[in-house]
Order: structure tokens, then C-alpha cells, then sequence
């Protein structure tokens, strides 16, 4: 498989049909999350300043060697994890528009984003990891038996000029709520 299979595209190019209807998806992954599971949680796994990938850093127009406050949990279904969420945004931000951030816990992100009519949301990206990459080894961190490759999309949030990148990795357990 080439190596730009592997890259940020604009649209979900050999995504499994499975895949395909969440990835396209532009509202609120975590209402369409709630709406086919009553029992929907957010479990943290941490929150820290840290450095991002490149392609992170230039999403948020940030330079390389600032550290950044990364977020990552996973989205469950009863006890089956669906998607591991990862954010990163400018630790300056904090102070700023996105003050409530620090405070979100185990509430969903998105709720809050999209709960807030003066968040502006750009243009999903779409990608497929494998285990040569990060969010990969990540998301995985939790299956028994990861499967070789994830399905996942991004986008930037802005709230007054300040933004915040949304990674959805798509894991496996997804599948089981189309059904």
C-alpha cells in the first residue's frame, strides 16, 4: 500500500463502507454516539502539555517547539470502547477562549463544542493509521487484538481566532452500533 494512503485527505478515499457513514458524519459524533447507545461514557486517560505530531502543530498554526496541552480519551458504549479522541491546543489558549477546557474531565468535548454557536468548525480530514503512527499505538492501547489498520478524522475547532485540533480515532467496537 503507498505511503499517501497514509496521509491527511480530504475525503475518506478506501474507507470500509462500515467506516464510511461515521467518518462523513459533520454533527456531533458524540450525539450520534448517544443516540445509539444509552449507556455512553467518556473515560479520560490524561491530559498533559506535551508536543504534537508536525502535521498537528501546523494544523493549529503553532510552532515546533511550544508545548502543547494534549488531551486523549476514549468514547465507551456500555463497556465497549468505540473511539479514542485526542485534542491538542495551544496551552495559551487556556487563559483564553478555551479557559474550560482544563475543566472538561470526563464530560464529552464535542458536547461543549458544539453546544457554543460561536465555535466555527473546519473541513474534516481523513486518515488511516497503522502501527507506525502515535494516535495508532494509542487507540490500540486498549483492543486484545488491534486490527491492522484505524480509520480516523480531524478537524479544527475556533473560538475567537484561538483553535483546537479533534482527532476521532474509530476503533473496531464502532461496527457493532450500525447494526
Amino acid at each position: 500500500m503507498k505511503r499517501s494512503q497514509y496521509r491527511w485527505q480530504p475525503s475518506p478515499v478506501n474507507a470500509q463502507r462500515s467506516y464510511h457513514r461515521w467518518l462523513i458524519e459533520r454533527g456531533s459524533l458524540t450525539r450520534r454516539l448517544q443516540a445509539r447507545c444509552p449507556s455512553f461514557s467518556v473515560r479520560a486517560v490524561q491530559q498533559r502539555l506535551d508536543r504534537p505530531c508536525r502535521d498537528e502543530l501546523a494544523a493549529i498554526s503553532s510552532k515546533s517547539q511550544e508545548l502543547q496541552v494534549v488531551r486523549d480519551v476514549y468514547l465507551y458504549c456500555r463497556e465497549t470502547p468505540v473511539v479514542f479522541a485526542h485534542s491538542v491546543l495551544n496551552r495559551h489558549s487556556l487563559r483564553g477562549a478555551w479557559r474550560n477546557i482544563s475543566r472538561q474531565g470526563v464530560k464529552p468535548l464535542g458536547a461543549a463544542l458544539f453546544a457554543n454557536p460561536r465555535v466555527k468548525r473546519t473541513p474534516l480530514y481523513f486518515r488511516k493509521f497503522d502501527s507506525h503512527h502515535k494516535l495508532y499505538s494509542c487507540a490500540c492501547r486498549l483492543l486484545k487484538d488491534p486490527p491492522s489498520h484505524l480509520w480516523g478524522r480531524r478537524s479544527v475547532f475556533i473560538l475567537r481566532g484561538q483553535p483546537i485540533l479533534v482527532t476521532e480515532v474509530f476503533l473496531p467496537g464502532i461496527l457493532e452500533l450500525m447494526r
